[in-house]
This record gives structure tokens, sequence and C-alpha cells, in this order.
């Protein structure tokens, strides 16, 4: 991967600023976990490790941490590249990880769980089978955690069904305390691919509770190419119905950044929200062009009900 930090950053720059990329490097569908006043993101694999870690004290400094998940449980393949989008929550004394892996014996993306005492790893899966392979749909994918307002804690994610020519809907389970295991049977959320900016799919779920009224973060279309976006629909409860936002997508290609997604939402350390997500150089959209999917970070807010991303944002901005 190389190292962590920014590229192409000018040498005279005020202290109180940054510009993006934080991550320069390819390190895509990130989430973050904030400890206290540091903070651990994590990514899809890389040429070298099963997943990839980084910590900071700011979100803009990143230092590369070792795989946060050394090794991987006996139904995944001995084949690297199949481990994508962590996330990492901390519960009672401990962490937890939510993680996609493939099932060897169908071929499919899955997903599962492992656990630790430090969120930088090492974690450690020690299950017989995946938590959530939904066979008949393609697959599972994305996996995010959402406490609701009651404490009532979901896993979140999204069926494969773009693999084999099914739709993708967006699904939940209610958690176990421990958040090792489910309860209940899943349930669609009723948010599916069904807008022509989304193509064929919708993927990286992620659900926020603000004033009252739920947000659906998505990502949708190829992600390999410069119509991958962020849209969000809004909802009473997390069972729906949900209502797209009529100015979906909300983050999309503005040069340099190329096909923003994977996002992940993340409070910074004056408290103000912030949105994590890759994306390629705009020269270069996709691995065989020689591209990476870089970290991103860009501002948050909720104004009038509507979700507001400030980016992408490639010119200097203050530090969170």
């Amino acid at each position: 991967m190389g190292s962590c930090g920014q590229e192409g950053t000018p040498s005279i720059q005020r202290a109180t600023e940054f510009r993006n990329p934080v991550i320069a490097s390819d390190f895509p569908d990130p989430s973050i976990l904030k400890v206290g006043s540091t903070y651990y993101a994590y990514a899809t694999t890389d040429a070298n490790d099963n997943l990839q870690a980084a910590r900071s004290t700011d979100l803009v400094h990143w230092t590369r941490l070792s795989d946060p998940l050394p090794h991987l449980p006996n139904w995944h393949p001995s084949t690297k590249g199949y481990t994508w989008a962590p996330e990492v929550v901390q519960i009672g004394a401990g962490f937890v990880m939510y993680y996609t892996a493939r099932l060897a014996e169908i071929g499919r993306q899955c997903i599962s769980v492992a656990s630790g005492s430090d969120p930088a790893g090492p974690f450690a899966d020690r299950r017989s089978q995946p938590l959530v392979c939904q066979r008949d749909l393609g697959g599972s994918i994305d996996p995010s955690r959402f406490v609701d307002a009651d404490g009532t804690a979901f896993l979140i994610w999204k069926n494969d069904g773009n693999c084999c020519g099914l739709p993708t809907e967006i699904w939940a389970q209610r958690l176990s305390d421990d958040g090792l295991s489910l309860k209940g049977e899943a349930k669609s959320l009723g948010v599916r691919n069904d807008r022509t900016w989304e193509g064929n799919l919708i993927e990286a779920p992620v659900v926020v509770l603000h004033d009252h009224t739920y947000y659906l973060f998505y990502s949708a279309n190829n992600y390999a190419g410069p119509d991958y976006a962020v849209g969000y629909a809004t909802a009473k409860s997390l069972f729906g119905p949900w209502m797209k936002a009529p100015e979906n997508p909300i983050l999309r290609t503005r040069a340099p950044a190329a096909g923003p997604g994977g996002q992940a939402i993340v409070e910074g350390p004056q408290g103000d929200l912030w949105m994590a997500y890759h994306a390629w150089d705009a020269g270069r959209i996709g691995y065989d062009s020689g591209g990476k999917r870089a970290m991103w970070i860009d501002r948050l807010t909720f104004e009038a009900g509507r979700a507001v991303v400030h980016g992408p944002t490639a010119s200097p901005q203050a530090l969170p």
C-alpha cells in the first residue's frame, strides 16, 4: 500500500488547514472508529494484508498499522483479495469487527465477525460459517452496525445481487448484546437500486439518527467508474418507509476526485460530523488504469432536513 499521508500538498500551508486525500495510497471502503481522542481507520484488502488499518489523532495525519485480521477462518479460500469493507465497533471492554469475506464452498461474498481486545488488532474470527450469507440473493456484503434510540443494535448490509443479475437491497437484523450473533429474522428496509443514477447496485449502507430522523447513506453504480456516487434516504423509523432524497447523488465526481463512495460517518475532534470515503484520481479510474482509491474526508451537515456533504474538496480547508 505504501505509506499513509498526503500527496501533492504545497510546502507552504497553514497548520490550521489540510488538503485531501488524507490517506493518499489505496485505502478503499474506509470506516473509522473513535476511541477516546484516537481514531482508527480500516479498509479493504491490499496486496499484502487481509485488511488495512491506520491510526490518527486528528483525522488528517495517519500512521499505517499491521494487518488487523492476520488469519482468516477455514471456510475462506487461501486466495487473497476477497476481504472487504471492515467496520470495527467498541462493545463493553472489547472490540468487534464486521467484515466481508468469501465462502469458498459457494464462491460468494458473505459477512463475518471477529473480536479483539485492542482496536489496532489482532482480531480473531472463530466462526465455523459466516454470520450472514444470503445464498439465494447473491451473498451479503458491506456490514455496518447501527444503535437505535432505545439502545437496540442492528447489523445493516446489502445483498450482493449485482454479482449475478439480481436486484440489490438494504437489510437489517438485530444483534446480540455482545455483537457476535444475530437475533430474529433479517428484514429488507425496502431500499433498492431503482433510480437511474444508481445503475445496477446500491451498497455501503450507513444509518445515522439526527433530530428524530433516520438517514440512510449509501453508494451506488459501478465502483470502478466515474458514475459511482453517494446518496441517501430518510425515514421516521429504521424499517421505514424510506424516501430517497430528490437531490441525490449528494457526493459525486468532481476533479480531481472520481467515483467517490464507500462512505462512513465519524465525529470529528470538535464534535462535528465528517464523511470519510474513497475516490479515484480523476486521470486514473480503475485498477486496470493504475488507479487507487485514496481516502478523503469532508464535512457532513444537516440543513433543513437535508444531508449535505461539503465535497469532494481538494482545496485547503480547516482542520477537523
